[in-house]
C-alpha cells in the first residue's frame, strides 16, 4: 500500500438547528434541507467519512482504518477505536442546553461514551455567545429546581464570542452552541448527549424532544467554567500556534501565505481542517489542490509535505 494525502467526504447531519452555510459557503454536498454538522472526519458508527481519491476512494474512512490501523501511528495504539472526530457545526439557532459524561460515569453505568470537546469560532453574528458552566457555583438542589422550574439559563454563563476565538470544554461542562455560531469542533470519538433544557421546542415528529435530566445532573460540574491555556510561547510562530494539547489530542491554528512546511512523523497522522482560502498540498510524491471547506488526512510516516497558497486550517494530531 502506497502512502499517499486521503482527502475526506463529510457524513452530513441535519437538524432542527442547523443552517446551509456549510452547503452554499463550504461546498458540502447533500440532498438533506440543512447541514447542521459535517463530520469532515469520522470513524464514528452513526456516520463515518468517505475516501474520495486514490486507493481508498468511495469507501468509509472507518473501513479505511479499520484495514489499515498503521495509518493512525504509534499513538493511536493506546485507543481501543479511532480516537477523534472533527466537524464544522453550523448553528442558525440556539443548541440545546446539553453536557457530556466523563469516562468514569460511562464505565459506572455500562453507557455511552465519554466526550471532550474544543471549538474554534470560524465566524459568528455580532451579538452571538456561547453557553458555558454557570455565574456561580450553585448546589445540586439548586440545578434540580431551575430545571423543573425552566429557570436554567438564569444561572448558566453567557460568554461573547468573536472570530478566532478558542475554547476547551472538559467532559462534564455545561455548555450551549447558541444561534449565529459558524465553528470547527475537535472531539473524542462520540455521539453521547445528554440534553438537560431545549427552549421547550419541539422534534421533527411534533412531539418535544427527550431530555436526559437525570444522567445530566449525574455528571454536570455546577461551578463556573475555566478555560486552560495551552499556549507555548517557546513554540509557537507566526504561522502555528498551539490552541490545545490533552491526552487526547493536539490542535492547532495554521496560518500559510506562501509555503509552509510541515512533517508526518511515525507518532501520529495529521488532519488538515481548510476553514479559508485556497492553495495546494505536495506530500508523497502527490499534489492536492485546497480549498475552504476540505478534509484532509495525511498518514502517519508520510514524511515531509508542503503547503502552498493562503490557508487557514485547524491542524489535529493524536
Amino acid at each position: 500500500m502506497k502512502l499517499y494525502p486521503v482527502k475526506l467526504l463529510p457524513f452530513v447531519s441535519e437538524t432542527i438547528w442547523g443552517g446551509r452555510k456549510l452547503i452554499d459557503e463550504y461546498g458540502v454536498k447533500t440532498e438533506k434541507n440543512n447541514a447542521a454538522e459535517g463530520w469532515m472526519l469520522s470513524c464514528h458508527e452513526a456516520g463515518a467519512s468517505i475516501a474520495a481519491n486514490g486507493e481508498f476512494s468511495g469507501i468509509s474512512f472507518a473501513e479505511v482504518v479499520k484495514n489499515n490501523p498503521e495509518l493512525c501511528g504509534k499513538n493511536a495504539e493506546k485507543f481501543d477505536d479511532f480516537p477523534i472526530l472533527i466537524k464544522f457545526i453550523d448553528a442558525m439557532d440556539n443548541l440545546s442546553v446539553q453536557v457530556h459524561p466523563t469516562k468514569e460515569y460511562c464505565e459506572k453505568t455500562g453507557r455511552g461514551q465519554s466526550k471532550t470537546e474544543c471549538w474554534y469560532i470560524i465566524d459568528c453574528d455580532e451579538d452571538a455567545y456561547l453557553l458555558l458552566g454557570f455565574n456561580d457555583k450553585i448546589t445540586p438542589a439548586q440545578f434540580k429546581e431551575a430545571i423543573e422550574n425552566n429557570t436554567l439559563t438564569d444561572y448558566v454563563s453567557k460568554v461573547p464570542v468573536k472570530k478566532g476565538d478558542f475554547f476547551f470544554i472538559e467532559s462534564g461542562t455545561l455548555h450551549a452552541i447558541c444561534k449565529g455560531i459558524l465553528l470547527a469542533e475537535v472531539q473524542e470519538s462520540s455521539n453521547t448527549t445528554y440534553r438537560i433544557y431545549d427552549y421547550n421546542r419541539v422534534g421533527a415528529d411534533g412531539k418535544p424532544r427527550e431530555l436526559h435530566v437525570e444522567d445530566g445532573a449525574a455528571v454536570t460540574k455546577l461551578e463556573k467554567y475555566s478555560q486552560p491555556d495551552f499556549s507555548n510561547p517557546a513554540l509557537d510562530t507566526d504561522e502555528r500556534r498551539l490552541l490545545a494539547d490533552c491526552p487526547l489530542f493536539k490542535v492547532w491554528k495554521l496560518d500559510t501565505n506562501g509555503e509552509f512546511c510541515g512533517n508526518a512523523t511515525e507518532e501520529s497522522f495529521v488532519s488538515l481542517l481548510i476553514m479559508d482560502g485556497e492553495g495546494s498540498l505536495e506530500c508523497c510524491g502527490e499534489t492536492l489542490a485546497l480549498k475552504k471547506g476540505d478534509s484532509i488526512f495525511i498518514p502517519a510516516n508520510a514524511g515531509e509535505y508542503k503547503l502552498c497558497g493562503k490557508l487557514e486550517i485547524i491542524e489535529t494530531r493524536i
